[in-house]
């Protein structure tokens, strides 16, 4: 491409002018940007034909390029808004999630727990806290083998007294032979209240007032309230 003679700053300048101030070069700032050099060229040493059809040959490109990449974000948008929509589909069902909250609904039945062990352990101990910190109740588990560990909580304290309805937190501590400490990830069971998408990814909201992105959901079944 030949211009005329001008100084770099003037070149920058006449650039950002042919652009309407913009630095982008999508496909209307190309063709501004050609229309420009055209207006712009040497009389005396014109632009030659091969120049000027690579240039076109160019603009033709970005032209198609651009209108994939719309595409790929329509189905991207499409594919996510079909992903929010089956999330949502969650609401009222019974989620498992990583978490360290139970609820009790305050009906004697009870509830079940569940964590995951990193190893096997000797000693297994679950403790059970209320809204204020208090401890209701201490289950001795015993040995277990890692893995999955499934622990039925019959939704009384140690005294053998039902617990009110609410929310309870589970702490869970396993040890090996040597005394050393094993590594647990803690499950929470809840029914889905809410899906939120606020935070640029989704957010379950159980009636056991955790809320966690839907990367941490391990499980889902269908209520017992639900036909």
């Amino acid at each position: 491409m030949v211009t005329s003679p001008v100084s770099a700053a003037g070149t920058t300048t006449g650039l950002t002018s042919a652009l309407g101030g913009d630095k982008n070069l999508d496909k209307t700032a190309f063709l501004k940007l050609l229309v420009a050099q055209l207006k712009n060229q040497d009389p005396l040493k014109p632009q030659d034909n091969a120049t000027f059809v690579a240039e076109l040959a160019q603009f033709s490109n970005l032209e198609q390029v651009i209108g994939i990449n719309d595409r790929l974000d329509m189905l991207s948008l499409q594919s996510q808004g079909m992903q929010n929509t089956q999330i949502a589909a969650l609401v009222g069902r019974t989620a498992t999630v990583k978490g360290t909250s139970v609820t009790l609904n305050g009906s004697g039945t009870g509830t079940q727990l569940a964590f995951n062990l990193d190893g096997s352990a000797v000693e297994t101990t679950v403790t059970i806290r209320d809204a204020t910190g208090r401890t209701v109740r201490t289950i001795d588990v015993g040995a277990r083998p890692g893995g999955l560990a499934k622990v039925p909580w019959d939704g009384r304290n140690n005294d053998g007294v039902p617990q009110p309805a609410g929310t309870y937190s589970v702490a869970v501590s396993a040890k090996t032979s040597s005394g050393a400490s094993v590594s647990v990830t803690q499950n929470s069971t809840g029914t889905v209240q809410a899906v939120s998408f606020d935070k640029g990814y989704p957010e379950l909201h159980l009636d056991n007032g955790l809320s966690v992105p839907v990367a941490e959901l391990l499980r889902v079944e269908a209520s017992t309230t639900n036909p």
